[in-house]
Order: structure tokens, then C-alpha cells, then sequence
């Protein structure tokens, strides 16, 4: 078996599938260093100057002249990206889905959205009642029964001496996680005198059932637990027989994240994520991509399937902004990759880039969405947000996902306040994590058949629609983490 893997025909070069010894000679191409797991190997010499090509398109250039069969990383490859690029709209792309007879079973809201899971969430207006509301997540497990699939607190620092624009986005945040389908029931906690109180909070919400959400304000009662645990007891009461019925798959939102990434997270499982986009789209289903800043230097690739010149210009607005918000700061916005990543084998951000943006697979982007807007169109949908793996994963809740795809290479234990899906992108890393891990999408680096696993891991997202719990329901592990943008008082 070939222990390099060259990902595409124009490439000059390819990824080491296990650590190489210096001497190792494959194909003509003799290795001049130790390559590390994942890392690239030069196929042809480069004079200073010249491009590395990897995905098919230029990750950088090489800073000196360099031989075939060297190492290449950041101390020879440098970023192309240093200024905002001219954009050229090139056509309408056509987005028409076929009606498919694939159903998921999830619960009907009666705002006519569906829920794939039947929980209570807590959430705190602001964060002084951050421990009333993880006492009553406790008072409340121990109080439900059948019929609920968990009660959940879902705290954060904000809600209070915010300005303007910070403070909007949380109360936009709030709202949508208040207004999510899969939580049946929602109870809302407040102090009573912040910013962001249940009276001004109620103007972020539209139509409120008050059957399905509840609000307690502590400063109010003369005991907030007990006043809080008897809220939960009718939420309880409300949706404990839901039922789960077959709806469409064009119901169904998914979002796709990767975090911790390594050099294969955009050859297998962010490729896989892309099939199952592309069969998901193609059937009506909604996804959602997020990231903005890794989608630096690959942004050509998604603006060129924008459905029609308005989704073309949003895409400009959204890339532009984002490179406005990192100079308005006085912070470079092309040294994006992170610790992990540069040792799982990821040199410069157009290359993160160009791996993260498969998980977009060939879809036609069909919409771009502001923090906390909510996803309404079939498609594929680009999500306004950072790459932070707690901050995407809020907004992708928030947006209406009600799973999400999270691909890892170098592994976490991260899950959002809906069920996430952890795809390792090599198989030590599965078979180290098995208690993080849902999916092992490196199984492809050992030369099972793309369409194969792809076809597997649709299977599963359905299955886990239809109630197969997730290793991050399992463990417990469900955060949330608001984007913040100014002044705290």
C-alpha cells in the first residue's frame, strides 16, 4: 500500500499516510526528511516563488528553493492571502430538488417546523442566574420521566452591561435557542433587572406558546427553585406525549462543522460530509455551513455554485465583512491555523480552507445567514460566524440545525445543545476516542469505497433523526458559547 496519498492529479504535493523515514522511496519520489503523519512531501522541485498546489488549487508559495521529496510545511510555505481579491459573479446555478420517499420520524411543532429530539431547555437571560438554572437542570432530571428526552441548562456569561450591536446578538441568540424544535419545552430564568430582561427578551420571540415556554423571574418569588421546579413539572406535562411520526427528509436541517483538524479531516471525513450535502440538497433537505475564516482563499469555490447573483453578492458581503471585523481590531486575519492543526500537517489557511469547504460537497449555496437567523431555504446555506469550534456550534444550533456534522482529526469532546456527530478523519484517532467518536471516516485512507462510507453515514445521520442517541448526549457534554463583539460595561 502506498504510504503517500496525492489528492489531486495537479498537485505537486501529497500527504503522508503514516510517519516517514527519511530515505523512503515510492514512485520516483525519495523522502529528503522525516515526514510526519499527515504532513506533505514535495513530488517535483520548486524555485522560490512557485506555487505548492494541494486540493487542485495554490495553498501558498515556497519561501526557498526546495528539491522534491522534502518536507513541506511553515518553514518553507508561506500564505498567497494578503489582500481582498476581486470577485466575478459567473452565472445562476440551478437549485432543483427532486422529492425523495426518505423520512425521518421527529416530533411536529405546532409552528410546523419538526423536532428530532423532545427536551426542556433552561435558559438564562443573563448570567447571575447561571446556578439557578443548573439546579434546576438538576431538580428537573430527577423529576421528568417518560415522554422527555432530558432537561437542559444552557448557561453563558452575557445578558447584561453589553452595548449596541454585542448586546443585540445576545438577545438574537437567546431567542433562537428559546425557540428551537427540539426542545419541546423551555423555560426562561431571569435576575429581573438586567439589560437583557424577560420583557425586553419577549420582543425577540414572535408568537409565544405559552404551553411550550415558561418564564421565572428569581427576583419575583420568594423561592426560585421551587417556583422553577413547579414550571418544569407543566412543561413536563406538555410534552411528555409527543409523539414521533414520519415527516420528509426535506424537513430536516443539518449543519457542518470541523474542529481540531488535521491533514486529512479535507481528504476523508470532510469529503464524506460533502456526499452526504450533496444527497441531502438533492432530496429538498436544508444544510448549513459555517466558518467564515476557513473559508479564506477557498471562498471562489463556494461563490462560483451561488444560485443567483443576489446569494453571489451576499457571499461578498459576508467574506468582506469578516476580514473587516479582524483589521477593525487590528488583528491579521490570514494566520488562522491553530497550534493543532499546524502539527496534524495544516500549513496556511487557504489550505485549511480548501479541506474545510468540502464538507460543502457540490450543493448549490442557495442562501447566506446572519448570527442567529434562521435557516428558510432548501439547500445549502453559508452561516456568518467564526471558526471557534463552541461559538459555531451555538450559531448552527441557533440558525435551526437540528443535528450537526462535526469532523475531527486530532479530536474533541465538544457537543452543541443539539446532537453532533463526531467523524474522526483517520482510524488511530477512532480507535483511541471511542468514546468520542460517532463515525470513522479513515477507513477511506485504507481503501474502502467512498460512496460506501458516505452511504453509511447518511444511514446514521437518520438513524440519530430518528432517536439513536450521540456520544456527546451520552456524555453529557452540550455547551453553548455567544458570539461577542464590543464593549462590557
Amino acid at each position: 500500500m502506498s504510504k503517500f496519498f496525492k489528492i489531486h492529479s495537479d498537485d505537486n504535493v501529497a500527504v503522508a499516510l503514516e510517519n516517514i523515514k527519511a530515505g523512503y522511496a515510492e514512485n520516483g519520489i525519495t523522502a529528503l526528511d522525516n515526514i510526519p503523519f499527515g504532513h506533505k512531501i514535495l513530488l517535483a522541485d520548486l524555485k522560490a516563488g512557485e506555487s505548492v498546489i494541494k486540493y487542485g488549487y495554490p495553498i501558498g508559495h515556497i519561501t526557498v528553493d526546495t528539491p522534491a521529496g522534502s518536507h513541506v510545511h511553515e518553514h518553507n510555505l508561506k500564505t498567497d492571502l494578503a489582500s481582498k481579491p476581486e470577485y466575478e459573479f459567473k452565472g445562476d446555478n440551478e437549485y432543483q430538488p427532486v422529492k425523495s420517499d426518505i423520512t425521518v420520524n421527529a416530533y411536529k411543532r405546532a409552528d410546523g417546523r419538526i423536532g428530532i429530539r423532545n427536551e426542556i431547555w433552561i435558559i438564562p437571560t443573563v448570567g447571575c442566574v447561571n446556578k439557578t438554572a443548573l439546579q434546576l437542570e438538576r431538580l428537573g432530571s430527577a423529576m421528568i420521566g417518560d415522554g422527555c428526552d432530558g432537561v437542559f441548562a444552557y448557561t453563558h456569561p452575557y445578558g447584561c452591561s453589553q452595548m449596541e450591536e454585542d448586546q443585540e446578538n445576545t438577545r438574537k441568540t437567546l431567542a433562537a435557542l428559546i425557540n428551537h424544535p427540539n426542545a419541546g419545552g423551555v423555560l426562561v430564568v431571569s435576575l429581573g433587572c438586567e439589560n437583557t430582561n424577560i420583557g425586553v427578551l419577549k420582543n425577540y420571540l414572535g408568537d409565544i406558546d405559552e404551553k411550550r415556554v415558561k418564564f421565572l423571574v428569581a427576583q419575583e418569588v420568594d423561592d426560585e427553585l421551587e417556583a422553577g421546579a413547579k414550571l418544569i413539572k407543566e412543561l413536563y406535562d406538555t410534552i411528555k406525549n409527543c409523539k414521533r411520526e414520519p415527516v420528509g427528509i426535506e424537513n430536516l436541517i443539518v449543519g457542518y462543522k470541523c474542529g481540531g483538524s488535521d491533514a486529512f479531516s479535507g481528504i476523508t471525513a470532510n469529503v464524506l460530509c460533502g456526499r452526504v450535502n450533496e444527497k441531502l440538497t438533492a432530496a429538498g433537505g436544508s444544510t448549513i455551513l459555517t466558518e467564515v475564516p476557513e473559508m479564506f482563499g477557498a471562498e471562489h469555490i463556494l461563490m462560483a455554485r451561488s444560485e443567483n447573483k443576489e446569494v453571489f453578492d451576499k457571499q461578498i458581503k459576508m467574506i468582506n465583512g469578516f476580514k473587516e471585523y479582524f483589521y477593525s481590531n487590528g488583528v491579521e486575519c490570514y494566520e488562522n491555523p491553530s497550534p493543532g492543526n499546524h502539527d496534524g500537517g495544516i500549513t496556511t489557511l487557504e489550505e485549511k480552507s480548501l479541506g474545510c469547504v468540502q464538507k460543502g460537497g457540490k450543493s448549490v449555496v442557495t442562501d447566506v445567514l446572519d448570527h442567529a437567523e434562521q435557516c428558510k431555504k432548501n439547500g445549502l446555506n453559508l452561516l456568518i460566524g467564526p471558526g471557534n469550534d463552541m461559538v459555531s456550534v451555538t450559531n448552527l444550533t441557533c440558525a435551526g440545525a437540528h443535528m450537526i456534522l462535526f469532523t475531527t482529526g486530532r479530536g474533541t469532546s465538544l457537543g452543541a445543545p443539539v446532537p453532533t456527530v463526531k467523524i474522526s478523519s483517520n482510524t488511530p484517532l477512532f480507535e483511541r476516542k471511542k468514546s468520542w467518536i460517532d463515525f470513522n471516516a479513515g477507513e477511506m485512507i485504507n481503501g474502502e469505497s467512498p460512496d460506501e462510507l458516505s452511504g453509511e453515514l447518511f444511514e446514521h445521520i437518520i438513524s440519530v433523526a430518528n432517536g439513536e442517541k450521540t456520544k456527546n448526549e451520552r456524555n453529557a457534554c452540550r455547551d453553548i458559547a455567544i458570539f461577542k463583539n464590543g464593549v462590557t460595561l
